[in-house]
């Protein structure tokens, strides 16, 4: 593993900025660039272990969502909710996962307008293997970090998170 103090890309332009006279916070630019360029990466990694599974990261997240209420069907609405998506997106992904065989949709008893969506068996077989496989890939990209520093890591991102999601968007 590459020593965490030896200068990398960010820091590179970072110096090149403050040489041409950046007048803003080189550290705020540090924290998004090392965040995108870890988000890239991880998203990378992700995407391959799922589609060694045939899976995309979408597919997955609604299997693991599923998965997580232990045999519970939900809604369309209680998924996408839960993931942060719109409805058309969910659609696409339920969509995709009940051509593959993977998710079952079927209308609630009492009232025929609302769907339920539950695993079916060769999805609940494909969590259990994909849901192992993706937890120890995490934990291997991420075994050069002490648990503390995990730990405090997790709760500076919670920290910006929060923050980012309660402003509103700067209007141009």
């Amino acid at each position: 593993m590459r020593k965490i103090n030896a200068p990398d890309d960010v820091d590179i332009i970072s110096e090149q900025w403050l040489a041409r006279g950046l007048d803003a916070d080189v550290n705020a630019m540090q924290i998004a660039a090392r965040t995108l360029r870890f988000s890239k990466a991880l998203e990378t990694r992700i995407g391959n272990l799922h589609s060694q599974f045939n899976l995309k990261q979408g597919e997955f997240d609604v299997l693991a969502a599923l998965k997580r209420v232990d045999g519970k069907a939900l809604t369309p609405s209680e998924l996408y909710q839960s993931m942060l998506l719109s409805s058309g997106a969910m659609t696409s992904r339920l969509d995709r996962l009940e051509n593959k065989g993977l998710i079952s949709r079927t209308h609630c008893s009492h009232d025929r307008r609302s769907i339920k969506v539950s695993l079916t068996p060769a999805g609940k077989k494909l969590i259990e293997q994909v849901a192992p496989a993706h937890f120890d890939l995490l934990a291997f990209l991420l075994n050069g970090m002490s648990e503390n520093d995990k730990t405090q890591l997790a709760h500076l991102l919670k920290g910006c998170l929060h923050q980012l999601e309660s402003q509103t968007e700067i209007s141009e």
